[in-house]
């Protein structure tokens, strides 16, 4: 890098080295902070998984949600809706929020979101009120995952990035598919309100540990923000989102469809304007969300992988307890246990192919696991009437150990493949496109079904052999699109170590193929 004579310049240099493990400044300084960076990345790692826990917790709790609040399985629905479109809706703006502020407050401000919704849940009187409680836990959920990935990120040289992505992969891929375990068995013996009330004391555990233990590891730098991007985001984003949503939720008439297609066309156009605003925005450094991360080819085919295997994840946590439900006539609680090994492979996996990640690169990790979730989405697709419940969990945990080979390679690659004043913006970015595919795959996977199951139920088959139609032709739309991944992992590699941060004009480095 380019040295200036700059007081500014200095400062900022000094300050990155200080960092220490960042493995850009003086490895000299790295034992003095090393402990320091360790706790805060553990601290962060916790509350992530208690934050994400609570995106799928609700998905087996909607016959209960009807019975005690007096609602609809559409409005019962919306508990989950609302948090998508809530972390939708604010995790683009955490690519500014991390440049502006410090590491210590945002982390508070997060957990503090999060307690009180969880608490607004935990005690509502109506449907209003836990729906409330729902989009003020989302906010903090929204803010967390960006903070943990840009510190580590910031923090954790890039020799070292895979074993330590290996862990965030726990906290993203593990999470929510045991989210609906872990309420299906409290569902069992208790009420709804306990899902809040067993997190609640976990949450305010590391919001005080974090207040207490959580340094300051960024150096925040004054930007302004945005007003005209902030509201075409919400309202592209958010719009996206909610459209996908509505995807196949309603077979009625076709003016109850025209919310749907307004609101898909509202975030279309909403998206394209903030794109294009980005774009412009970006040449002075005051983009929303800098688009230059799509400079690096190894991003842009992260991504696109991302999108594929995010929607397999969560199509698949959706399609599958509809299918034993439905088809099989399993209860709740059963469902859960049998989704929960898949989900504990995930978790255990993670730190391994962490490590793998570190010594071989990404392709020997991403190809098996993408030609793995591939065959299994192939086997689900001729799943009857008659399927047993070993099959369906030999075919969940071996899609978990797919998945498991994917999500921290990915992760690590796409953002280690961005300079360092980018991690931000690319931490966002991810984090945004976690939703939208998991809107996609949700919409995909269920409006699919719906078709196939109408069509069969109409050609005269049984309520359970017309599901199970529509089920086989769900994931037989998910196999065919897993092709693609395959295809896509040929191109993913290793980032070059260590990307400088600016050129001799204090632009940020486009990265090259």
């Amino acid at each position: 890098m380019t040295e200036h004579s700059s007081a500014d310049t200095t400062t900022s240099a000094s300050a990155r080295a200080d960092v220490g493990s960042t493995g850009v400044g003086s490895t000299a300084d790295a034992p003095d902070h090393s402990g320091r960076n360790k706790l805060v990345i553990r601290l962060l790692l916790g509350a992530a998984f208690v934050v994400i826990l609570n995106e799928t917790i609700m998905s087996v709790a909607i016959r209960e949600l009807m019975i005690d609040l007096n609602i609809t399985a559409r409005a019962a629905q919306w508990l989950t809706t609302a948090f998508m479109l809530t972390m939708a809706v604010v995790i683009p703006i955490t690519g500014f929020l991390l440049q502006r502020f410090n590491t210590r407050p945002v982390f508070i401000a997060a957990m503090s979101l999060f307690c009180t919704g969880t608490l607004i849940a935990a005690v509502a009187p109506g449907f209003e009120v836990l729906l409330l409680g729902r989009i003020v836990q989302a906010s903090g959920t929204a803010i967390m995952m960006p903070l943990l990935m840009t510190t580590l990120m910031t923090l954790v040289p890039s020799n070292e990035r895979g074993k330590t992505m290996g862990n965030v992969s726990i906290v993203i891929s593990v999470a929510p598919a045991i989210g609906p375990t872990i309420s299906g068995v409290i569902l069992s013996t208790l009420s709804w309100r306990w899902m809040f009330l067993i997190v609640l004391p976990i949450a305010v555990t590391m919001l005080i540990i974090g207040y207490r233990r959580v340094e300051n590891v960024t150096e925040p730098r004054k930007i302004p923000i945005d007003v005209v991007s902030v509201v075409l985001s919400a309202f592209g984003f958010g719009g996206l989102l909610y459209g996908l949503s509505q995807v196949g939720a309603d077979s009625g008439p076709a003016e109850s469809s025209a919310p749907m297609w307004i609101s898909l066309v509202v975030g279309a156009v909403s998206l394209a304007s903030f794109l294009l605003r980005q774009r412009l925005l970006q040449q002075s450094n005051r983009a929303l969300l800098d688009l230059r991360t799509f400079r690096s080819p190894i991003f842009r085919v992260a991504v696109a992988m991302m999108v594929i295997m995010m929607s397999s994840l969560f199509g698949t946590i959706i399609l599958l307890p509809i299918y034993m439900q439905q088809v099989l006539g399993f209860p709740p609680v059963q469902i859960g246990l049998m989704l929960l090994p898949g989900g504990l492979i995930m978790g255990l996996l993670a730190p391994f192919v962490g490590r793998l990640y570190d010594r071989f690169g990404p392709r020997v990790l991403v190809l098996p696991g993408t030609i793995l979730v591939s065959t299994v989405l192939w086997v689900l697709s001729t799943v009857t009437v008659n399927t047993t419940a070993p099959q369906l969990v030999a075919a969940h945990m071996t899609l978990s150990v797919g998945l498991a080979l994917l999500f921290t390679p990915l992760f690590s690659a796409s953002l280690g493949s961005l300079p360092r004043n980018l991690y931000s913006h690319g931490s966002a970015i991810v984090g945004t496109v976690q939703q939208v595919s998991a809107a996609i795959g949700t919409a995909l996977f269920i409006t699919v079904m719906s078709i196939g199951a109408a069509n069969l139920g109409a050609a005269g088959a049984a309520e359970r052999i017309a599901v199970a139609g529509g089920v086989r032709a769900a994931f037989m739309t998910g196999a065919i699109i897993s092709l693609a991944a395959i295809v896509a992992a040929f191109f993913i590699r290793k980032p070059t170590d260590d990307i400088g941060e600016y050129d001799d004009d204090r632009q940020p480095v486009a990265v090259e193929p």
